[in-house]
């Protein structure tokens, strides 16, 4: 399996590269990125590409893949309406483009809980990812997935952790077991892609309680 992974200097995109590296189930693995991972590997290739908005469609360099595993994003605190739009909704149809919607791809879109698939919610955010999820159902792909993830606990080797996370530690362990279907490793979300990737799934929706069932399919 050849895969394309993007936000690999972000905690989700760098927490799936990792576990995707380490999995005999993936060939290659292509990183889309604004800047370089950080990392070296013989399956690994990097595609530095500094604004999304600027690739252009049907781009030769993201032929031959089996899926897009997008775990790009930016958050919406401190952001105007605008720029979170563009940032999310706008570089993701972009990149979508750019891969060439056809019915050999998947496209993994990692957007969150809270998400608002109706697009006419009260939060701004919400709204945007929802459409984003929604137009890319309508782009031709094999088929399109939308991540709701919620607390992710981080694998081993990650660099870019959130700074907050490091306090989350003792609350992850306990909603582990309190509340397990709002906490996920990155191993799960990177095995239940990979799962998606060769057997699809009957909703395009992917909740954390899915996350946990997909991914005990590959373990």
């Amino acid at each position: 399996m050849k895969i394309i992974i993007t936000g690999s200097t972000g905690m989700i995109g760098e927490g799936v590269l990792l576990e995707c590296l380490a999995n005999p189930a993936i060939e290659s693995v292509l990183s889309v990125s604004r800047k370089g991972s950080g990392k070296t590997h013989p399956k690994l290739k990097e595609y530095i590409v500094k604004d999304f908005l600027t690739l252009p469609e049907n781009d030769a360099n993201l032929r031959g893949y089996d899926a897009i595993f997008f775990c790009a994003g930016v958050s919406s605190v401190g952001m105007d309406e605008a720029t979170y739009y563009r940032q999310t909704y706008e570089t993701t149809i972009q990149f979508a483009k750019a891969v060439g919607a056809n019915n050999t791809i998947s496209f993994m879109y990692v957007s969150g809980g809270g998400t608002d698939s109706t697009e006419k919610g009260r939060m701004h955010w919400a709204r945007v990812k929802g459409k984003t999820e929604n137009d890319l159902a309508k782009m031709g792909f094999k088929q399109s997935f939308g991540y709701r993830i919620g607390m992710v606990e981080a694998c081993a080797g990650q660099v870019h952790v959130l700074p907050y996370y490091k306090y989350l530690s003792w609350i992850i362990t306990i909603c582990k077991v309190l509340a397990p279907n709002i906490v996920c490793t990155m191993k799960e979300i990177a095995d239940s892609m990979i799962y998606l990737t060769e057997n699809g799934f009957e909703r395009s929706t992917i909740f954390v309680k899915d996350i946990h069932q997909l991914s005990k399919k590959i373990s």
